[in-house]
């Protein structure tokens, strides 16, 4: 028997078919998404985010790269803005009141990946996790940062994670879950331990496993069936969420339903 805690949808069915008419319908009102990643060695999570946060109806941009990037991408991506580096072309730790500055613009802040790996980063970027205190999404390797110190993000009501079953299993494992997510869990033990782990932390949690996305908030699981890149995904779930602050569970829902 299926839980009660446990719904499904498709993009011909989704949970939530009026969301759809909430949204704002003038670009104007639609949202501010601010996203910040990418490395001297990376940056096309950067470049993807961007275009699909127009696709997903936000209504303003902002991207913020590290100033390694600027020489190559001045003239192919003039809209971005950039901080201060290290010397291996990542975030400088120095950067975070910068961050946090252009972080009051918006409305949600997008970490899509690309921030390559990094000790100084890592102490930038659980900073501004933890002192910025509005929507904040992560994918990618913005995710690994926290798999040794998950409470900066797992804590946040406003926090989405969009992440595989590894880094699942590494954020549960430092935050002292009982049980393993592993790559061989059967789909109803994995959505019980989902419904366990996201009724102890307030985070929304978006799994992508191989048919497709569940997503896990308080205690409830909509799983959804999805094949887009988790840049997209998690993009998506950024300009919904952003737009949708009172109702997380139904803005996710809606973003993948609408993929």
């Amino acid at each position: 028997m299926q839980p009660t805690y446990w719904q499904k949808q498709t993009h011909s069915k989704p949970l939530y078919p009026n969301m759809i008419w909430d949204r704002p319908e003038n670009r104007m009102h639609a949202g501010k998404l601010l996203i910040i990643g990418g490395n001297s060695g990376g940056f096309a999570s950067i470049a993807e985010a961007y275009g699909e946060a127009d696709r997903a109806g936000i209504g303003t941009t902002r991207a913020i790269l590290p100033s390694s990037l600027a020489r190559t991408l001045r003239d192919v991506f003039p809209e971005a803005e950039y901080v201060s580096k290290t010397p291996s072309g990542s975030f400088a730790r120095e950067s975070l009141g910068e961050l946090l500055s252009s972080s009051l613009w918006a409305d949600g802040v997008l970490l899509p990946g690309d921030l390559g790996r990094n000790s100084e980063t890592a102490i930038l970027i659980e900073s501004f996790a933890t002192k910025y205190h509005a929507s904040l999404t992560l994918a990618g390797d913005a995710v690994d940062y926290f798999a040794a110190n998950s409470l900066p993000v797992l804590s946040r009501e406003t926090t989405t994670l969009v992440v595989t079953l590894p880094q699942l299993q590494r954020l549960a494992a430092d935050a002292g879950f009982s049980v393993a997510f592993t790559s061989n869990m059967a789909l109803l033990p994995l959505i019980e331990a989902l419904h366990a782990f996201s009724s102890q932390h307030p985070a929304s949690i978006v799994l992508l496993v191989d048919d497709g996305a569940h997503i896990a908030h308080a205690g409830h699981i909509i799983t959804t069936p999805q094949k887009k890149s988790a840049v997209t995904i998690a993009t998506h779930c950024a300009v919904w969420r952003l737009q949708q602050p009172e109702k997380p569970l139904e803005a996710l829902a809606s973003a993948l339903a609408e993929l």
